[in-house]
């Protein structure tokens, strides 16, 4: 499995939300909702979810290792920071 594609929409403001992407998955599978936070440890990527009762959520899609969430979440953050520099460069 590859990821293929990754779409990042940076978030302005200053919220611990920080970007809502969507990644393709070998070039035939579209993830969307993903979204980078700004947790106490740094950057990670949130999945997919929905809210199933007051202040809970339940991921509709996730990896189930890992691993595969390891190869995610270093796409998504490595397109986020590129994201960043053009951003600044303009």
């Amino acid at each position: 499995m590859k990821i293929t594609d990754v779409k990042v929409k940076p978030v302005n403001g200053t919220s611990r939300l920080k970007a809502i992407v969507e990644i393709t998955i070998d070039g035939v599978f579209v993830v969307h909702e993903l979204r980078i936070i700004e947790g106490t440890n740094g950057l990670f990527v949130a999945m997919p979810s929905r809210q199933v009762g007051e202040n809970v959520y339940k991921d509709v899609a996730h990896p189930i290792n890992a691993e595969t969430r390891k190869m995610i979440e270093d796409a998504v953050l490595e397109k986020y920071e590129a994201a960043l520099l053009e951003k600044n460069e303009n």
